[in-house]
């Protein structure tokens, strides 16, 4: 099993953790996202890792090296102009060896415990060209809830919304590959006409999954690791 993992992004909304790194890299109580990525792809049964570097990708080459000390096989695909991400997927697929009937392409900014096979079953069995894993939309905010007297009843803190939204992680056939732009974002030009097409496929996951764009999905992060960890070390 072979993956994509988009890490080139600059992460100017984490400025200054990004300013002398890629934003994969940010630590989130002390380990680099990718580092969480690499463990989760490896543990779900990938073997080979393309990463598709840009901003400050020599961090990224002197962290993880081949890949050896990880257990998997890792090489780069190193941008010389910024492509986009749909882009940057294209360019890495061409390092992917074997021409792999699928490829897992992942946002290098998130981290999640979402268990791959159900995704690749249910890709397969649609025949789809690329399976989009959705997640449920939490809202920013608290929720105030009103009975019909205009008297609060209810405080809901940041409660899942009847929205879903894209997880960044794509199970795609090599079929598709072609229709990703050599320059841009596939989400902009190649889904929109696979889902015009019903080519694309949609996983709905209830897996923990937190994407880091911001400081302060950093810190939110790094909170719920550690209580993640400390709850694993006393059960």
């Amino acid at each position: 099993m072979h993956a994509v993992i988009l890490a080139g992004g600059r992460g100017e909304r984490l400025r200054p953790y990004t300013d002398d790194r890629p934003k994969p890299m940010v630590e989130v109580s002390g380990v680099p996202i990718l580092a969480y990525q690499l463990h989760w792809l490896k543990a779900q049964g990938v073997t080979d890792v393309v990463m598709a570097c840009g901003y400050r990708h020599e961090v990224i080459t002197a962290y993880f090296g081949n890949g050896e000390k990880w257990g998997l096989g890792i090489t780069y695909a190193i941008e010389e102009e910024p492509l986009g991400r749909g882009g940057a997927i294209r360019h890495a697929y061409g390092r992917v060896g074997g021409a792999p009937p699928i490829v897992l392409a992942t946002n290098g900014d998130i981290i999640t415990n979402l268990s791959l096979p159900p995704v690749l079953a249910q890709h397969q069995a649609a025949r789809d060209l690329a399976t989009v894993v959705l997640t449920p939309y939490v809202s920013n905010f608290g929720l105030v809830e009103v009975d019909a007297h205009d008297r609060v009843i209810a405080f809901n803190e940041k409660p899942n919304l009847p929205y879903w939204i894209n997880a960044g992680i794509y199970v795609l056939s090599s079929e598709v590959i072609a229709q990703f732009p050599e320059v841009g974002d596939h989400e902009r030009t190649t889904f929109p006409r696979l889902a015009e097409q019903r080519r694309l496929g949609a996983y709905k996951s209830t897996a923990y999954w937190r994407s880091v764009d911001t400081v302060k999905d950093l810190s939110e992060t790094s909170r719920e690791m550690e209580q993640r960890l400390l709850t694993a070390f006393l059960t």
